[in-house]
């Protein structure tokens, strides 16, 4: 489910807008759309955002405003970067607008928690195990994938709970045993299906996985 209008202020909505607006801006001035397309990787985008997109639609909510979904942000983070994943869930957005109907004045709002928190937050993930663990296969389907996607449902959850707590949409007390209770079985299926498919990828398709390096993760690699 959205925010709705009624449940944000009118500050942080024009707050939201304002944050979206640099954080699109920097994305889309740095996606290789030609890139993509020479990596082959067009099709398998669209087919994924659209696949997304249908799974945005298919949610089970408690209240307004707050809604379980799969996000798919850290699987369209480790296909195609950051800078396009954000690009896909804009789209995703889009389309759930126009099939489940939402207000435009929350839509930036949506976007960043939806979209660009569980996106960043997987972004951050990669560059960090990317400079601080071992280049090791194990270690991008498993930190990457599973951890990966597990922290990106924990951040959406909080960043939904922290907006409307701040505007009063709900009680503190009531989104930790209503809503924040039940994160963790939607962390467990989030990292599940991202870190099956990774490792489906990893093993068939390595080519789907832009953040993956063969020459860097199983070149030279002990057993």
């Amino acid at each position: 489910m959205f925010i709705v209008a009624d449940q944000l202020n009118g500050w942080l909505s024009a707050v939201s807008w304002v944050i979206l607006a640099v954080v699109l801006r920097h994305a889309m001035a740095g996606v290789a759309w030609r890139k993509l397309a020479d990596d082959g990787l067009l099709h398998p985008y669209f087919a994924t955002t659209v696949i997304v997109m249908v799974a945005w639609t298919l949610k089970a909510g408690v209240e307004v405003g707050l809604g379980f979904h799969f996000i798919g942000a850290t699987l369209l983070t480790l296909m195609f970067g950051w800078r396009l994943a954000l690009v896909a869930t804009l789209v995703a957005l889009l389309g759930s607008y126009i099939s489940l109907g939402g207000e435009l004045q929350v839509f930036a709002a949506n976007l960043l928690l939806k979209g660009a928190v569980p996106v960043l937050v997987s972004h951050a993930l990669l560059c960090l195990a990317q400079r601080r663990l071992p280049h090791h296969i194990f270690v991008y389907i498993f930190v990457n994938g599973f951890f990966g996607a597990a922290l990106a449902v924990l951040a959406q959850a909080a960043g939904v709970s922290l907006v409307l707590v701040t505007t009063g949409a709900y009680d503190g007390a009531y989104l930790v045993s209503d809503y924040l209770a039940f994160t963790p079985l939607m962390m467990f299926g989030e990292a599940w299906i991202t870190g099956m498919l990774v490792a489906i990828f990893v093993s068939y398709r390595p080519e789907l996985l832009s953040t993956f390096d063969d020459r860097s993760y199983l070149t030279n690699k002990a057993p």
